[in-house]
């Protein structure tokens, strides 16, 4: 065999024989435990990009380290394919959204099995399909029934000259992306389904989950159940009644102004032909190309406009203006906030910023507080003042006193408040599933019935960019009643492509079910997912709208399961330098630079981390990273440069090294070794302990998904490895190292290893064997702290040689520590477990006869103290400490290529050696430059 590494020809090769063999097909076995492995639904977007291949390599380093811990494992692969792009395509190029999917499809899915991912290809879906989307009208249906469909106005985006409802995205500084008409909003009647059932469910079944607490803190902040009073104000000229909820009616006295969200369609009609018309459209037009989950920050900066109204406070009579903020989403919460600027520190800038009157109504009990000197809101507890008969009481006290009195003026009433909203599926587009509805003029809205599913996506239909295309095709809109005969027409509206990727998991579990969405012990054995990957930009809607599915589903009687997704990795961004400049305070695309300077301020750029981006010329093609150096080590490169919870900064000369390493690797693996012995010695149980102890850390890795680490304990192996190779092995030793690092990197170098695997005779492949066991007398706590403690001192020899610039290293002299030191440090560990007083342990030393040693023992007390590490956390005497380094001089000798020396502390004559402490030996090196003391500590 050809020991050069050569992935153009091992990839397709392993490629090939995981196709024909159906390595990765599986089936439920009730006698194996089950591992359910899943990256979130893709898009399929024409070709892959960075995050992809992040993505794609840690769910296939997951799935194939289960597999070989003896898990039945389920890693599916399919395609979220309905969506706005293909819609554009269809406007833009003239072409069918279905064809142009389709050709999206295969690419991405010739790139991915490109890369050697393991998925179980038998049971790909796509949305697009009518046997998928199908089920989404079934399970509409079934919702409908049960009551958790509704329909109603919503505020939508409206191009007029158009004719159509854009998308948030659609819309571009107010204007429609395609003819650069103003955007205005409209109300429409739209299908819901009824979320809110279910938010207290939501909510406390967060704590069950093993994901990220910053992912359930934004889903709790997002369903936002909340204890409070709502407070009816009452608009001054139009008498029309706002009702506002807060959990603090103790500062309703202190309400100076009120916010409503921009896209409130009250708004509208009060400013329509005022002066504050036109700044109102302006601003509503900055604040909707906002992030409607940035805009409510807290460190966001707060923008409003005054729009001519004033509200009255029902409490006091005093009239307060009316603005509007982009703080505030219509959405989120009731789209409108009374606003307490002396109490709540975002009222308060936002008070600052517009000149806005500043009450006090809670003064804290040790000072008074002054609205005109106040630097930030009060936002502690005290005593009401400025608050009419509630004067003089504990501000949570009179919580319930002036929600009482509000509810007895027939002005408010106590509740419990949700900030999520009923989830709106409603899109008047034509590519997704058709919602399954008719309307008759005679019967009203009759649902579809169940038996004339799927209803169909017509092709007779127009993309004119005007309009919702579905409303184009009368074949599709004239219909007959289900429950008349009569003439009928279907609802246009199609689902949001959330509802494909809130279910689509279960269908993984049997695509081919043909009277249910998905067979129901199928998904018992499988669900919940084990493992679920995706970017945290979909920690709220995606993930939200799953579990709720989940559990709708469960009380339609298909599952038990309670919820989708067991664990949750949420995995980083993949970032490159890009030209940023500083006095802009802006990322410059390439248009906007020449040579190395800012194109719109003439002064030079910087190069500064930034996210992957098109727009900005910082992107990487996965597919030319492969062509060059293989899947493999595009794979390991993507997983070695951070774990995957964290961000990773791209290098162009790192995927170069990665080569360079495999390279190596392989010629490790599969070349024979220069000598052979029969002896054993220190090196060899050096080595051993170098591979038990990679096994143990490198499983431990990849259990808590630290693949970095898992590569870093590998890539030592390799290097000791390699370092013993020099000298002659131990056969069988040495074979023992290379299965160890065959094995351990096959989850992420899948082809290499395979291709090893088979090179070195083994029977099958090497991705259905079974992970290796490290033998846990090898690496015992008391055998690691000794490795450990030569590795350390080979790294501090290492240090002194660099540091005095010694070039040729003659002789290495050691010295282990005196006796009663290992005394002190078994003392110490006793005396430190029960009490971090230096006063305390002294007393303790100097009960012993180690008294005598008064002033070193201080001393080194001191170093423990400052560094309780520096102590040995094992119990090892200086005999044992000896032995063990006299065993292993050859091993340093042979590393340093010099003579080396050792000896006790109570023998040696060297100053120098009073340093030397338990664990940690006195080191001195004599050179061609002459001796050379080292001091460890």
């Amino acid at each position: 065999m050809d020991s050069n590494y050569n992935p153009k020809q091992i990839e397709p090769k392993c490629q090939q024989r995981w196709e024909e063999s159906g390595a990765f097909k599986v089936t439920e076995d009730p006698s194996r435990p089950k591992y359910y492995c899943l990256e979130m639904y893709p898009y399929p977007s024409a070709a892959l990009h960075m995050g992809h291949l992040r993505n794609y390599s840690i769910g296939d380093g997951i799935a194939r380290y289960k597999r070989m811990q003896g898990y039945n494992v389920l890693y599916p692969m399919g395609y979220d394919a309905f969506g706005l792009p293909a819609e554009n395509a269809a406007i833009k190029q003239k072409i069918d959204p279905e064809t142009w999917t389709r050709s999206n499809i295969e690419s991405i899915k010739a790139q991915q099995q490109e890369m050697g991912l393991s998925y179980d290809w038998s049971r790909q879906i796509q949305s697009l399909d009518e046997d998928y989307y199908k089920w989404n009208q079934w399970i509409f249906l079934k919702l409908y029934e049960r009551g958790l469909t509704l329909r109603e106005s919503a505020i939508i985006n409206w191009c007029p000259d158009c004719n159509t409802v854009l998308a948030n995205e659609q819309v571009i500084s107010g204007r429609c992306w395609r003819c650069s008409s103003v955007v205005e909003q409209k109300e429409l009647k739209q299908w819901f389904f009824k979320i809110t059932d279910y938010a207290d469910e939501l909510l406390s079944d967060l704590d069950s989950l093993d994901w990220p607490e910053s992912v359930k803190l934004m889903q709790r902040n997002w369903i936002g159940r909340s204890e409070g009073t709502i407070i009816n104000f009452n608009i001054a000229d139009t008498g029309e009644t706002i009702p506002i909820f807060t959990t603090r009616p103790d500062t309703v006295f202190g309400v100076t102004f009120m916010v409503f969200a921009p896209e409130h369609p009250l708004i509208k009609e009060w400013v329509e032909g005022t002066n504050y018309q036109a700044p109102f459209e302006d601003f509503l037009a900055e604040v909707q190309q906002e992030d409607k989950f940035q805009r409510i920050a807290a460190d966001r900066d707060k923008k409003g406009l005054f729009i001519g109204k004033y509200a009255v406070n029902p409490l006091t009579g005093d009239k307060i203006p009316v603005f509007v903020g982009n703080f505030v989403i219509y959405e989120y919460g009731g789209g409108a906030v009374m606003a307490v600027p002396g109490h709540d520190q975002r009222d308060f800038e936002f008070a600052k910023v517009y000149d806005i009157p500043i009450k006090v109504v809670i003064q804290p009990e040790d000072m008074e507080l002054d609205a005109y000197a106040m630097t930030e809101a009060y936002v502690d507890d005290g005593v009401l003042v400025n608050s009419g008969e509630f004067d003089g009481k504990n501000n949570r006290d009179a919580i319930t006193g002036i929600s009482e009195k509000l509810e007895s003026m027939d002005l408010g009433k106590r509740t419990i408040n949700y900030k999520l909203r009923d989830w709106l599926i409603s899109r008047q587009r034509y590519w997704g599933t058709p919602i399954p509805i008719i309307y008759c003029d005679n019967c009203g809205t009759v649902p579809v019935p169940i038996k004339d599913l799927p209803v169909s996506l017509p092709k007779d239909v127009e993309f004119t960019g005007s309009g919702n295309p579905l409303a184009t095709s009368q074949t599709f809109i004239e219909t007959t009643c289900p429950t008349c005969g009569g003439a009928a027409r279907r609802e246009t509206d199609t689902m949001d492509t959330f509802v494909d990727s809130s279910w689509y998991f279960f269908k993984y579990c049997s695509p081919s079910s043909e009277d249910l969405p998905f067979d129901r012990e199928a998904a018992s054995y499988w669900m919940p997912v084990d493992q679920y990957i995706g970017g945290i930009e979909h920690a709220i809607l995606h993930l939200l709208y799953a579990r709720f599915f989940t559990k709708a589903l469960r009380d339609i009687g298909l599952t038990d399961v309670k919820e989708p997704f067991a664990r949750l990795l949420t995995q980083g961004m993949v970032n490159k330098e890009a030209p940023y400049c500083e006095q802009c305070s802006r990322f410059l695309s390439p248009e906007n630079f020449e040579g190395d300077s800012c194109s719109a301020c003439g002064s030079k750029y910087i190069m500064k981390s930034a996210k992957m981006s098109k727009s900005l010329g910082n992107v990487v093609d996965p597919q030319v990273l492969m062509e060059k150096y293989g899947a493999d080590a595009s794979r390991f490169f993507i997983l070695f440069g951070s774990n995957p919870e964290r961000e990773l900064e791209w290098s162009d000369t790192g995927i170069e090294s990665v080569h360079k390493f495999l390279e190596k690797t392989f010629r490790l693996l599969v070349e024979p070794p220069g000598t052979v012995k029969d002896t054993t010695d220190a090196s060899d149980d050096y080595i051993n302990f170098i591979i038990n102890s990679t096994i143990k850390g490198a499983t431990g890795a990849f259990e808590d998904l630290k693949l970095k680490d898992a590569i870093n304990h590998i890539m030592k192996l390799v290097d000791e490895l390699s370092d013993y190779a020099r000298s002659p092995v131990n056969m069988e030793l040495y074979d023992q190292g290379r299965r160890a690092i065959t094995m351990l990197l096959s989850p992420i170098t899948p082809h290499l290893c395979e291709e090893v695997w088979e090179f070195t005779g083994h029977d099958g492949f090497i991705c259905q064997s079974r992970w290796p066991e490290y033998d846990t007398d090898v690496v015992s706590e008391s055998s690691e702290f000794k490795w450990n403690m030569l590795q350390d001192l080979t790294d501090d020899i290492k240090e002194i040689i660099k540091v005095a610039r010694i070039t040729t290293p003659q002789v290495i002299r050691l010295v282990t520590a005196a006796g009663w030191k290992f005394e002190l440090a078994g003392i110490f560990r006793q005396e430190f477990a029960k009490t971090k007083d230096r006063g305390q342990i002294m007393k303790a030393l100097m009960s012993t006869d180690l008294k005598r040693y008064g002033k070193q023992v201080n001393q080194i007390l001191g170093k423990y103290m400052d560094d309780p590490a520096l102590a040995p956390s094992v119990d090892m005497g200086q005999e044992e400490e000896h032995n063990f380094l006299k065993s292993a001089i050859p091993i340093l000798e042979s590393h340093f290529d010099c003579k080396v020396e050792l000896y006790l502390e109570e023998d040696s004559k060297e100053k120098k050696a009073t340093n030397a402490m338990p664990g940690r030996s006195a080191i001195m090196i004599d050179s061609n430059l002459g001796p050379t003391q080292g001091d460890r500590l």
